[in-house]
């Protein structure tokens, strides 16, 4: 999916709701567990109520990867359920990924050529030989500076971690070098040599409130991906106050506050009904903006 068609649906839906996938057999409701494949039917059920409501889905790559081969097999299944059944529904592997050259290719042709998602979190830490690759094409990759287009007409996108809202971010994202830029900061501007507005993105958590003007001062057009609403209790009047652009320029996330907000056979309804809720203070925010 490219920019434009993202910010298309947005402005169609009248939402910037990205549902997490954390799907965790220890919170599903019981009943699923006699399933045959417990964690796709969780996340069969919750896309078919939420899809309505969102334009994107982020599947946390360590929740699918405890349960084993199971659980990769969910994800894929997951992911292809998607494909066919909701095909204008933006796809994040929330895998973290980040390694040497080599291993980024491999980590770029698993997840953009066998998955066929949209885009990736990758970690900045080891620097652009580690971030590159995965701006690249698959199965084989190439640089695509000038594009970045999928075989089929598909961008492959690069979030990149920026500003997160845990507790150990103070310890090395916020830190300042002798001319007092942050860390954040540096990653952001030096990582615009490396791709653009139309394939790469940021994560900056929702609970960093008036950060997200510096954000903007380095990255004005950028989509950021914003966790951190609902269980963990950012502000999504805040996040949109500094970080909202024209053409909103956001997706913001919620989890826990969704997929788990009950655990009865009617967990799915309760799931529709809480995203929403999201989704309409959205729309108030959007036309506000």
């Amino acid at each position: 999916m490219n920019r434009q068609e993202l910010i298309d649906n947005i402005r169609r839906k009248k939402s910037f709701l990205c549902v997490g996938l954390d799907t965790d057999l220890q919170k599903v409701p019981e009943h699923l567990l006699s399933e045959a494949d417990p964690i796709f039917a969780f996340n069969k059920a919750i896309i078919d109520a939420t899809a309505p409501h969102c334009v994107a889905y982020k599947p946390n790559l360590a929740f699918y990867e405890a349960a084993g081969v199971k659980g990769l097999m969910a994800f894929e299944k997951t992911v292809k359920y998607l494909r066919q059944n909701y095909p204008d529904q933006f796809i994040i592997a929330d895998a973290k990924r980040g390694d040497i050259g080599n291993t980024s290719k491999m980590y770029a042709r698993t997840f953009f050529g066998e998955y066929d998602v949209d885009a990736l979190t990758v970690a900045p830490y080891m620097g652009e030989d580690s971030v590159t690759p995965f701006l690249s094409l698959s199965p084989n990759p190439s640089p695509v500076r000038e594009g970045n287009t999928a075989e089929g007409g598909r961008n492959h996108w690069v979030i990149l971690l920026a500003l997160t809202s845990n507790k150990g971010s103070l310890d090395f994202q916020l830190t300042e070098d002798k001319q007092g830029e942050r860390l954040f900061e540096k990653v952001i501007r030096k990582s615009r040599e490396w791709g653009n507005d139309e394939n790469m993105m940021y994560v900056v958590g929702a609970t960093r409130g008036e950060l997200f003007r510096d954000i903007r001062r380095a990255a004005p057009n950028a989509f950021l991906l914003v966790p951190g609403i609902g269980a963990q209790g950012g502000s999504l009047e805040e996040v949109c106050r500094y970080g909202m652009t024209e053409d909103c320029g956001l997706l913001v996330n919620s989890s826990r506050a969704i997929i788990y907000a009950d655990k009865s056979e009617n967990f799915a309804q309760v799931a529709a009904e809480k995203a929403k809720e999201v989704a309409l203070q959205m729309a108030e925010l959007l036309n506000s903006k």
